[in-house]
């Protein structure tokens, strides 16, 4: 009998699990059809103008170590697809109500030097992660398994496993870094009192000196663009606009995998899942939202202190004490007075972002899931407390509360730009606690988003993994 089926796999959702899932299948001359919802692909990498005619803002993602870090993404040259990666001086600042900043820098020598008695402390917890920073992500932005290279990634392990709280304030006498290295392990969105948050501190900290914290010149929309063009060129086919209410809307293949959150498997797929599995997906743990703002700007951001204008990303919330706060009430499901901020101005480094002279800037808070409060003044006066006059510059701004985070994307359940809870259990065997995460009791269907491990962040090592166990569970590739 000849075989009727349409294609050989089908990808539905075209963020950057969704795309490099749908790559790695197509490099293996596979037939391969990506659906997505939205007119446009990208998923959280999309860019807009969502305040005033010629101001491009990042609708999700704005800054991408993890991009550079990512085995799958290295295996690519998106060069030449177009895409242009700009390296601001440094990478991350972080100001203080003194007036004072200290700024993360591509070398480990100049950061230190702004840490003090610090200096070799820092020097000597990020140097070693950061000369085997390949070695390093390529073990851990997957599930759990062997580590290809063991006695570097589990002493890492060793350290990564602590609290962000308890390593910061072991390892550094000044008040001053410990709050860098707070603000930097924020992007473990958990408080950073839970055990394995310091991991977050240590990779983004060793990314900096190792590959950068990058800018894609003329917005995160361009990386989509270049993994969509590669995967044309391999002979993939893309279908946008089209939603998929249930499996059985879907053409004939041998697999399918769905780059969508566990509460959406239940929805599209439910009848067809065991009651048990079913009830698991429903209930899939979610963590804080996000409230964020762009802004269109007629100049640079005032920064009090100066050198904060070096920096792509800038970290706001003072003290350890005062961050440690700001995550724990996010958690708890009360909204700060005082957030931590996560702040990113693009403009001063990619001047296509705006119109001459003009500027933009992007900013976001955690806050529970689900919160209905405007953080806007919040944020704003944060702002203001370390670059006095900011609301003087602004021209127009767009705000998007959890749930609108949640209407551009519905895998951002609650704003959870996460994919879920990423605590120790959740992060390897994320979201079911099963050896073989990407899998699903029915047969050729596989989960590729940011719910399964590594979690959130722009490297496609989710949609890699899933197409990997694709390739050997269906076509023995």
């Amino acid at each position: 009998m000849p075989d009727k089926r349409e294609y050989d796999a089908i990808v539905v959702g075209s963020g950057p699990n969704g795309l490099a899932a749908a790559i790695t299948l197509a490099r293996k001359r596979l037939s391969v059809l990506l659906i997505e919802v939205k007119e446009t692909i990208g998923g959280g990498m999309r860019t807009a103008e969502l305040t005033l005619p010629g101001f491009q803002h990042d609708v999700c993602s704005a800054i991408h170590p993890l991009a550079l870090s990512s085995p799958f993404f290295r295996s690519l040259d998106l060069a030449e697809q177009g895409l242009d990666w700009i390296h601001p001086p440094g990478a991350m600042a972080h100001p203080f109500d003194d007036g004072s900043a200290i700024v993360l820098e591509r070398s480990i020598k100049a950061t230190a030097a702004q840490l003090g008695s610090d200096a070799p402390r820092y020097a000597a917890l990020i140097e070693p992660i950061s000369a085997h920073w390949g070695e390093i992500a390529e073990d851990i932005l997957g599930p759990l398994r062997l580590p290809r290279h063991p006695l570097i990634t589990l002493r890492f392990g060793r350290i990564a496993l602590d609290s962000a709280r308890h390593l910061a304030e072991r390892q550094f006498a000044d008040h001053r870094t410990r709050a860098v290295f707070a603000g930097i392990a924020v992007h473990s969105i958990q408080p950073l009192g839970h055990r394995g948050t310091a991991a977050a501190g240590l990779m983004l900290s060793a990314a900096a000196h190792a590959v950068g914290w990058p800018i894609p010149r003329g917005g995160s929309q361009r990386i989509a663009d270049a993994l969509t063009a590669l995967f044309v060129s391999l002979g993939g086919t893309i279908e946008t606009g089209r939603i998929v209410n249930a499996l059985e809307e879907l053409p004939e293949s041998r697999a399918v995998l769905l780059d969508i959150t566990p509460r959406q498997l239940a929805r599209i797929a439910g009848h067809r899942l065991t009651d048990g599995y079913r009830r698991r997906m429903e209930n899939h743990r979610y963590g804080p939202g996000v409230f964020k703002i762009d802004w269109a700007l007629d100049g640079p951001i005032p920064w009090t202190a100066a050198v904060c204008s070096k920096a792509g990303t800038v970290h706001l919330g003072g003290t350890l004490e005062e961050i440690v706060a700001s995550e724990n009430a996010a958690w708890e499901g009360k909204p700060m007075e005082r957030p931590f901020i996560i702040l990113a101005q693009q403009s001063l480094f990619d001047p296509s972002r705006a119109p001459a002279g003009k500027h933009t800037a992007w900013a976001y808070c955690h806050v529970p899931n689900g919160s209905p409060v405007d953080m806007t003044d919040r944020i704003e006066r944060q702002i203001e407390r370390f670059a006095p006059g900011f609301r003087g510059h602004i021209l127009a701004r767009s705000a998007m509360s959890p749930a609108e985070m949640e209407e551009y994307n519905p895998n951002y359940v609650g704003g959870d730009i996460g994919g879920g809870v990423r605590n120790l259990r959740q992060l390897f065997i994320r979201p079911l606690g099963r050896w073989r995460p990407y899998t699903t009791p029915i047969k050729g269907l596989y989960l590729c988003s940011s719910s399964m491990p590594p979690g959130g962040g722009v490297h496609g090592m989710c949609g890699y993994h899933a197409a990997r166990a694709a390739l050997r569970a269906v076509f023995r590739l």
